[in-house]
């Protein structure tokens, strides 16, 4: 029974430090020899764990966004707050990790472009790791409208216009290096201002 929670507490450590690899390193230059010595460990023990370094870097990108996906759940739940509240706190949450984890963005960047270079579109891939934010905003908008918290409008326009804001954050970390979203979150609550009913 031991030897499981072994295994996942040893592939816990080798994303965490392979995910430092590739922000000091970028996609294309972090290696799987890098992300092993950087492991402490042989490239024989690390094929045991993963294939290559895309499906390590797919993986180190999955935890983190676990932890905002929890984070962001439980604001949806929260009765107490109302859906324009909601939609504000979900949208400081990815803020605050964004502007957290700028280096990292910059490698997510990195990657995507690598793999626009072979043809493969990034969108989908953008897609498959932000369906589950974007549901929850399409969940708070639904209900506003139902509770008349929210105008009712096109609800996957609203979405789409929402969600805009992150790709906005993202840009302007890891594109433009500003220093903060203070401006953008002054932006976004003035366009929550105006979708309230």
């Amino acid at each position: 029974m031991a030897a499981p929670v072994e295994h996942d507490k040893r592939k816990k450590k080798i994303l965490e430090k392979a995910l430092s690899v590739f922000m000091d390193e970028g996609f294309e230059n972090a290696t799987y020899q890098k992300i092993a010595d950087k492991c402490g460990i042989t490239r024989t023990i690390l094929y045991l764990y993963f294939k290559n370094k895309k499906e390590i870097f797919g993986y180190s990108i999955k935890q983190l966004l676990l932890s905002v996906e929890e984070h962001i759940n439980s604001i949806r739940a929260d009765n107490s707050l109302s859906s324009p509240e909601k939609i504000i706190r979900v949208l400081f949450v990815v803020f605050k990790l964004a502007e957290q984890n700028r280096q990292l963005l910059s490698v997510v960047l990195d990657y995507l472009l690598h793999v626009s270079k072979k043809d493969i579109s990034p969108q989908a891939r953008v897609k498959r790791r932000t369906l589950k934010l974007q549901h929850v905003l399409l969940t708070i908008i639904i209900n506003g409208i139902k509770s008349g918290e929210l105008k009712n409008t096109n609800i996957k326009k609203t979405k789409n216009y929402l969600y805009s804001f992150i790709e906005s954050a993202i840009f302007q970390l890891a594109v433009l290096k500003c220093e903060n979203l203070n401006g953008l979150k002054e932006t976004a609550v003035f366009a929550v201002e105006q979708l309230k009913a």
